[in-house]
């Protein structure tokens, strides 16, 4: 079971630790539009998935825009931001952002992502939210780069996901 931090505290995670070289489950989150998408698993597209606690927060809407403006070239890469935060407040921000680059859905109906995924924090006062983490799986649906940022108030290391990202070319 992995951890993390929020403010100084330690925060536990549930699901079982993924690690680089496992294959990436295919989990369903729920898009801006309330269809069911598929993320994880097999794909024709270099996958990078990104949780984050809620949209409605500083870094984790800093995080979406850079991600948003660092992948807008990268024809290669479908881009995935989890969080817990209604389709609704979900297109909202992706409106208001100008996020155009990637998609943003929700886990907020059973937490398949974050369980699966292993980002559910299971304690402290962001209990049932996801943790801030990034994945970067390889078009044979293996993950090749994974970061639990260790303090979930930190925004993660987006050139060293960049750099997995061009790797798995």
């Amino acid at each position: 079971m992995d951890t993390t931090m929020f403010k100084g505290t330690t925060v536990h995670l549930e699901g079982e630790s993924l690690n680089v070289g496992d294959e990436a489950p295919i989990v369903t989150a729920i898009g801006t539009d309330l269809a069911d998408v598929k993320i994880g698993g097999v794909s024709d597209k270099i996958q990078l998935i990104v949780t984050v606690p809620s949209l409605d927060t500083g870094t984790c809407a800093a995080e979406t825009r850079r991600f948003n403006s660092d992948v807008n070239d990268l024809d290669i890469c479908e881009t995935t931001v989890v969080s817990m935060d209604l389709p609704f407040a979900s297109d909202r921000f992706c409106t208001t952002e100008g996020i155009a680059n990637l998609s943003v859905v929700s886990d907020y109906l059973d937490k398949e992502v974050s369980r699966t995924y292993g980002v559910l924090m299971t304690d402290g006062l962001l209990k049932g939210l996801s943790a801030r983490a990034v994945f970067v799986i390889n078009r044979n649906g293996e993950i090749v780069y994974k970061e639990i940022v260790a303090e979930v108030t930190d925004e993660p290391n987006y050139e060293a996901a960049l750099e997995a990202i061009k790797e798995a070319r």
